[in-house]
């Protein structure tokens, strides 16, 4: 899927794909795969940037060489883990919304096999983040997470989809995120470990509030009332 679903894409190509992709998504913002494409298309210096990080890394160096895949068949075992565990909380998200690991569409505009690797594992660990953060899947919780994916990876489409999300906010939902949310979220990212250098699938029989301490994560704090 990594492979064979790319693209190559001259310099005039890459900007007609963003700047399409950033229109579409903005009209649908369930577009995933047009959310995916700006992400490819404009995200390059970044993806590199995370690889590095990566290298450097002994736990980021592990994913790279095994290249794991958040994909039902690799991370189902996780529905049987105890209710205390990283691994059983990622399997409540998943079920109490009817998600499936296996929708994630493919990397398509990447040019490398390691920057498709980093960009499809970007990809994958987001409903991971949302488990670790107790963010809820609503316009005002993927807003929220995109602050905190953009001082994680520093993506260009972190940035354009809050944009993107707080002009779909309604007059409450707008004073909420940017009083509330969005000061916690730049907190959250920054005080957070290099969580695109953790190997999540390895910790997932381990308690959650375990590794929110280990890894620096402050969850979501509550709506005010």
């Amino acid at each position: 899927m990594i492979q064979g679903a790319r693209v190559r894409l001259n310099g005039w190509q890459q900007v007609a794909v963003a700047v399409g992709s950033a229109v579409g998504a903005l009209l649908d913002p369930r577009r995933a795969d047009l959310i995916a494409a700006l992400g490819e298309t404009t995200g390059r210096p970044a993806f590199e940037s995370v690889l590095q990080r990566m290298k450097r890394s002994p736990e980021g160096r592990a994913v790279l060489l095994e290249r794991p895949r958040v994909i039902y068949e690799k991370v189902g075992h996780a529905w049987d883990l105890p209710p205390n565990t990283f691994g059983a909380a990622y399997a409540s998200f998943m079920g109490s919304r009817n998600f499936s690991p296996d929708d994630r569409p493919p990397v398509r505009f990447m040019d490398t096999d390691e920057l498709a690797y980093v960009a499809m594992r970007a990809r994958e660990v987001h409903d991971f983040w949302h488990t670790l953060f107790g963010l809820p899947t609503n316009l005002i919780g993927e807003s929220a997470l995109k602050v905190i994916e953009f001082q994680q990876m520093y993506l260009p489409m972190c940035f354009l989809s809050v944009i993107g999300g707080s002009a779909r906010f309604s007059e409450k939902q707008r004073k909420l995120f940017f009083q509330h949310y969005f000061p916690w979220a730049i907190r959250a990212g920054m005080r957070s470990t290099d969580l695109m250098c953790v190997y999540y699938e390895q910790h997932f029989h381990e308690d959650l509030e375990d590794l929110r301490k280990k890894w620096g994560i402050v969850p979501a704090p509550a709506a005010p009332v």
